[in-house]
């Protein structure tokens, strides 16, 4: 193959249109990569402090001991976080003179579902981005191709004789930015599905534990009512 037909030559040679759609796509593939194994480390991280969190909670623990040892803590993960709120806003709402188990199961919950948004909004970081980079860099790519070869064919009118040596660079400059909104976009739309599943399933975990802290709190509420 021709020299002036390799990949860098074609990059260098392109009109500005096509550099900086490349540059572009070539920018939004480095930044969505590292999204990409930001957002795996974490979601891992976070799966793993479930499971950990749910082996220590369920092991028998006295939770006002449990909820005093965790807001001693600097930070706190997600599910740590859920636990936190429902149990202080909990303790809270009892120490109360007066105060009814709805009223103090209410405030529980309300606390519970701020924290739960909380966690739910940064378990969702960069993932709209991933979704943006994944359904529109093909069209992006598709642009430059459409300049490129739209000026390629505007070369011919200023020639005698067309071959296919001479217009064959401008297609093939244009060819190379569909090939990097490709790879733009594939691994961002892989790792989008990938991570909105996962996320479901974390979400879906915090939802559970926060309904089985709810009936917890709810039998200690009535059972506070009960011996006034």
């Amino acid at each position: 193959m021709p020299e002036q037909l390799s990949i860098v030559e074609l990059i260098l040679n392109a009109s500005l249109v096509v550099q900086v759609v490349m540059a572009s796509l070539g920018l939004a593939s480095i930044i969505s990569w590292g999204m990409i194994f930001q957002r795996w480390f974490y979601l891992r991280s976070v799966v793993a402090s479930v499971d950990e969190f749910e082996d220590h909670f369920w092991s028998g623990i006295d939770l006002q001991k449990f909820a005093k040892e965790l807001e001693e803590r600097v930070e706190l993960t997600g599910i740590e976080q859920i636990f936190v709120a429902g149990f202080r806003e909990f303790r809270r709402l009892s120490d109360q003179s007066g105060a009814e188990p709805e009223s103090i199961m209410h405030g529980a919950q309300r606390a519970m579902r701020v924290a739960l948004t909380r966690e739910e909004e940064q378990l969702e970081t960069h993932l709209p981005f991933l979704a943006t980079v994944g359904s529109t860099s093909p069209y992006v790519g598709l642009f430059g191709t459409v300049w490129g070869i739209m000026n390629s064919f505007r070369s011919l009118a200023n020639m005698s004789q067309a071959t296919l040596a001479s217009v064959a660079p401008g297609i093939s400059e244009a060819l190379v930015a569909t090939a990097m909104g490709l790879f733009a976009a594939i691994p961002a739309v892989i790792a989008f599905n990938r991570f909105s599943s996962r996320v479901d399933v974390v979400i879906k975990r915090y939802e559970a534990f926060s309904d089985e802290l709810t009936t917890i709190l709810y039998r200690a509420a009535h059972s506070r009512g009960q011996n006034k």
